[in-house]
């Protein structure tokens, strides 16, 4: 799988015979722009040709960025601070939330991939 945001790529590991791979990958990723997305591309790693597209979705990072702007001291620990529906600006499945735990925000999505019959990715983006 690759990420890319603002012209820096990042790559997973190689998952081999796997038809639903677990990544359980870390990558910090520095996001000051809301208007740019992190595009996620997921592919077929071929040994003697090219790698086959499966499919792509974008993380619309904006939300996630104003949750940041926001001053969450004292806040309990669990509190919902923002929901994020699926709209034309994410691939979401379904609503998510942005949540404070544990000293960060924590935000869980599953990503719908398009430019492929189905295919879903679930993944987390978490401030430091």
């Amino acid at each position: 799988m690759f990420y890319d945001i603002a012209y820096t790529k990042l790559k997973t590991r190689v998952i081999k015979g796997n038809v639903n791979p677990e990544w359980n990958e870390s990558f910090n990723i520095s996001a000051s722009d809301p208007n740019v997305p992190i595009r996620i591309c997921v592919y077929d790693k071929d040994t003697f040709s090219f790698d086959d597209k499966m499919g792509d979705a974008d993380i619309d990072i904006g939300p996630f960025l104003k949750a940041l702007k926001m001053h969450l001291e004292g806040v309990p620990d669990g509190i919902t601070v923002s929901k994020v529906k699926p709209s034309n600006q994410n691939c979401l499945t379904e609503e998510c939330c942005i949540i404070w735990s544990g000293g960060r925000l924590v935000q869980n999505m599953i990503l719908r991939l398009r430019n492929v019959e189905c295919g879903e990715v679930e993944l987390q983006l978490r401030s430091d």
